[in-house]
């Protein structure tokens, strides 16, 4: 693929706000994932929209400002169950229709890619009882077209 970033591809942040905001009122109105986002926080489409900035290679604003602990603890209790998480994928992949994000091949296989991953991230963490139970990610990945860099999944 091109230099150009996954963020740069989306939109910038612009872009990426504009998803967040479609995917978080999707999330906010289905029965099932609801309760895991219970009314939603005013900050949260903002959270989201930096921490997809930042994986995809944009402004690393999320770490700055929470750091990854922040989203650790935000999962943590959840008890995501697997259909919830492949309904989270569905309808992201959706809302990317829904704004009018780039419908390439190669940028939606490495937003797949990064949504199946980050979810069974999430997923693990909501259901962990301990730390040792945690996955061992403790940064933000940086997603590429070809997936995520090595690198950025060690603790």
């Amino acid at each position: 693929m091109s230099e150009e970033t996954l963020f740069e591809h989306a939109g910038g942040v612009e872009g990426l706000h504009r998803l967040e905001d479609h995917f978080l009122s999707s999330v906010l109105a289905d029965p099932l994932l609801q309760p895991l986002f219970g009314a939603g926080k005013p900050d949260h489409v903002a959270h989201l929209t930096w921490f997809t900035a930042e994986s995809f290679g944009g402004p690393d604003r999320y770490s700055r400002e929470l750091g990854f602990r922040h989203l650790i603890d935000v999962h943590r209790g959840l008890k995501i169950r697997e259909e919830q998480r492949e309904r989270f994928v569905e309808l992201y992949l959706a809302a990317l229709d829904a704004v009018g994000m780039p419908d390439d091949e190669p940028f939606r296989d490495a937003v797949r890619s990064h949504l199946e991953f980050g979810s069974q991230v999430a997923m693990q963490n909501s259901n962990a009882s301990t730390e040792g139970e945690l996955h061992p990610l403790r940064q933000v990945p940086i997603w590429t077209w070809d997936g995520d860099k090595q690198d950025a999944v060690a603790p």
